[in-house]
Formats: C-alpha cells, sequence, structure tokens
C-alpha cells in the first residue's frame, strides 16, 4: 500500500534498536521502525508512513508480549495507553528500566562506530551521573520549553508533530522547576514558555515566542568555576552534565602530549566550558582559543576564561581555513605539539572540518559528541586521515531518552 497507511494495527516482533529512538521489525519483507516498544516484544503497531517502499514507520498501540524490561511510564502522558498522536515527547525511553536503556544506548553506539567508523569502538561502559540511579533518573532537566494551544493550555509537543500535549506533570525536570509553574492553569498571549534552573541563580520562567529565546544571563557553576550564559543561550541540559564533560575532557587528554604553550584550540566552544576545562587542569596561563559562531557566546566566553584564553568569534570552517591560509612554516610545525577540544552540535564535524582539523597535524584531538552516528562518522575521517582512537566514553546524560554524550580521544599515529 505504498503511499497510505492500513487502516488497521500490524503485528510486529521487535527485533532490535535503530539510533533516533526507534525499534526494528519487518512485515512482509519491509524494515518498520516503530515508536514505544522494546526489542524482544510483540506489539500492535499503527503505520504513520508508508511512503517509502523499503520501510514504514509505525507507533505501537498494545503490546501482546511485553519484555522483561518494560515498566511502567515515568511520564503518564507519554504512555504507551494513550493514543499515539496525545502521548507528549521527550521521554521515549521512559517505558524501560534505566539499566537496560543504558544497554540499548551501548549498543546503539558500538554499531554506529561498526557501520560508520569502519572500527570496533574501544572497551566502553555508559557511565550515569552520580544520583541518577537513586531518583530513577528523574528530576534532571534544567531547561524546559512548554507550548501553548490555542484554548491557552500547555505543555510538550507530541513526538514528531506540533500537536501540544497538556500535562499534569514534569516528571524529568528538576523539583525547582515543577515549583514555579501551574500547569493546569491557562495561558493568553503567548506561544511558548522556557523553564530554565541555573545552578547559581533562581530558576527562571520566560513567556514568548516559540522563535524567540528567553532574555537576560544567568550564572553556571561547575565547581568553583562561575560562567555567565544567555538565559536562553546553550549549556547542557542535565543538572550534572557540565561536571561530567569538564571531568571527562581533562582525563580525555594525554598530559604528556600536552604543550600549554601550543596553538590549543577550542572549536564550537559556546561560553568557554571545554577551554575552561582545560586551563583547570593545566593552569590559568594555558594558551587556548575558543572558535565560537555565536557572538553572544564569545562575548561570555571572554568574560569566563581566564586570561590566557582567547574567544573568537567565527565559523569553525571558516576559521581553520584562515588559519591554514596565513601560518608560516613555522607556525604549521609548532602546530604539531598543539590539542584540539571540539564539541560540536548534534551532525557532527563533518568530512571538511575533520580534514582541516588533520591537516594542521596537532599532537591529540578530544572530541565531544551528543551523536552517535556523528561521531563514528567523524571519528572515521579521523582515523583515515593517520589519527589513532586511544579512548572512548560514553555518559548517560538523558536519562529516559534516547539521548547520550561520548568523549573520545585521538592521537596522531
Amino acid at each position: 500500500m505504498p503511499g497510505t497507511a492500513p487502516d488497521q494495527p500490524i503485528e510486529l516482533e521487535i527485533t532490535n534498536v535503530a539510533h533516533g529512538g526507534i525499534f526494528v521489525a519487518r512485515h512482509e519483507g519491509r524494515v518498520v521502525f516503530v515508536s514505544d516498544a522494546i526489542p524482544g516484544e510483540r506489539v500492535l503497531a499503527r503505520v504513520t508512513d508508508a511512503r517509502k517502499k523499503k520501510f514504514w514507520r509505525a507507533e505501537t498501540t498494545e503490546v501482546l508480549e511485553p519484555s522483561e524490561h518494560r515498566r511502567e511510564h515515568v511520564w503518564a502522558e507519554a504512555s504507551v495507553e494513550r493514543d499515539p498522536a496525545e502521548r507528549a515527547g521527550g521521554a521515549e525511553f521512559g517505558h524501560i528500566a534505566l539499566d537496560h536503556q543504558r544497554a540499548l544506548k551501548h549498543q546503539v553506539l558500538s554499531e554506529a562506530f561498526e557501520k560508520f567508523a569502519g572500527q570496533a569502538a574501544p572497551a566502553f561502559e555508559m557511565e550515569a551521573v552520580a544520583g541518577d540511579d537513586e531518583k530513577n533518573g528523574l528530576g534532571w532537566r534544567t531547561r524546559v520549553r512548554l507550548h501553548v494551544d490555542d484554548e491557552g493550555r500547555m505543555g510538550p509537543y507530541a513526538a514528531r508533530s506540533h500537536t501540544v500535549v497538556p500535562v499534569s506533570s514534569l516528571p524529568l525536570a528538576t523539583p525547582r522547576l515543577a515549583e514555579i509553574i501551574e500547569l493546569d492553569a491557562l495561558v493568553e498571549g503567548a506561544a511558548s514558555l522556557d523553564l530554565i534552573d541555573p545552578s547559581g541563580f533562581e530558576p527562571l520562567l520566560c513567556v514568548g515566542d516559540d522563535d524567540l529565546k528567553a532574555a537576560g544571563t544567568v550564572t553556571e557553576r561547575v565547581g568553583d568555576s562561575e560562567f555567565t550564559v544567555d538565559a536562553g543561550g546553550f549549556w547542557q541540559v542535565h543538572h550534572g552534565a557540565a561536571a561530567t564533560l569538564t571531568e571527562a575532557v581533562q582525563h580525555g587528554i594525554d598530559s604528556a602530549l600536552f604543550d600549554p604553550r601550543a596553538h590549543n584550540l577550542d572549536l564550537y566552544g559556546g561560553v568557554g566550558l571545554l577551554a575552561a576545562a582545560v586551563q583547570a587542569r593545566f593552569g590559568d596561563t594555558v594558551r587556548i582559543t575558543s572558535v565560537e559562531a555565536d557572538a553572544a557566546a564569545t562575548r561570555h566566553a571572554r568574560h569566563n576564561l581566564a586570561p590566557g584564553a582567547e574567544a573568537v568569534t567565527a565559523r569553525v570552517d571558516r576559521y581553520l581555513s584562515d588559519l591554514q591560509t596565513h601560518m608560516s612554516a613555522v607556525d604549521r610545525r609548532a602546530f604539531r605539539d598543539a590539542t584540539v577540544v571540539l564539541d560540536p552540535p548534534r551532525a557532527g564535524a563533518g568530512t571538511a572540518i575533520t580534514t582541516q582539523i588533520a591537516q594542521l597535524e596537532p599532537a591529540q584531538i578530544v572530541y565531544v559528541a551528543c551523536d552517535p552516528v556523528a561521531l563514528a562518522r567523524d571519528a572515521g575521517a579521523f582515523t583515515a586521515s593517520g589519527y589513532r582512537l586511544t579512548s572512548l566514553r560514553a555518559f548517560d546524560l538523558f536519562p529516559h531518552t534516547h539521548h547520550m554524550e561520548a568523549v573520545a580521544s585521538f592521537e596522531r599515529s
């Protein structure tokens, strides 16, 4: 039935997990990507997209044979008992036992390396943030956006749609955020609400438009350091993520290869979190340049970083191109002692930028990734360019979702 969905649900055996928080089944020789399932289950599913010849997309409507890892969903409004169009998005693994969520994420990252990097991933664990298990992976989210429907009711969007799902609770949000909003209240004159719980500031409720960021600045604390951030700017969402990634980057750098006076780089540097991590380990006089396209973030980075650092507003590809063009032979030789830290967006650095970095021949590269496939592709590119993957760590910084973070270290062969 190309281009149309069946009127009745189809029965499926779930055989695997795929990247993106979906699961894999087959129906009449065709792959079906299914939401709200678990490998090993038999389910009834409603096809939601049958436009492709090779695969369909479907939503679980009933679990016929549940997995031993299935649990009552941590968010009632996202439960499989609700119609798929009325399920809150943002907790797509919330029906799975926490330890099995991590096993599935480990599998996704491992298979991404085999498929897209052309190599097996080094041995790693899916590490939890301290305290998450005691709270069953709840209460970690410091930034939440709620949308407002035509009747003034607030809630998240349903998965893969722009339908607002009114909710009575926000189980992934920090307790402080739950205290500043009445979810059953009606909202007039706004399209969205941003709830922000910065570690060094009182929680904020910002009413605005879907396309606008919350105004003003907030303070975030990581250990003894403070970071000024735009309220609507990028900051790690899990309350423990910034400290976790700081430690991971610090330990991902081989001190025997690190030269504090080399042309060290922090690419996609944001407000300077990872450049500050480098300085915190090796000293405030470390020479490091943080490169970020967002001018507001760069402005904050100049304030947040110690004097040895420089913050540059530029697109990373253009900055690296200019660096290549204007470096002298002496500078180029000196760059071979440098360390490059990069934390690209979800799409990854990409071939052009991995090539530019490899052409500079830094001594080591530490790559922070929020997407397993993008990391694997870029890891394959670095390996093909003469770098050796020396370590890989992965972190469950988004419990009850499919998302994860990873930190990979490379050394020049």
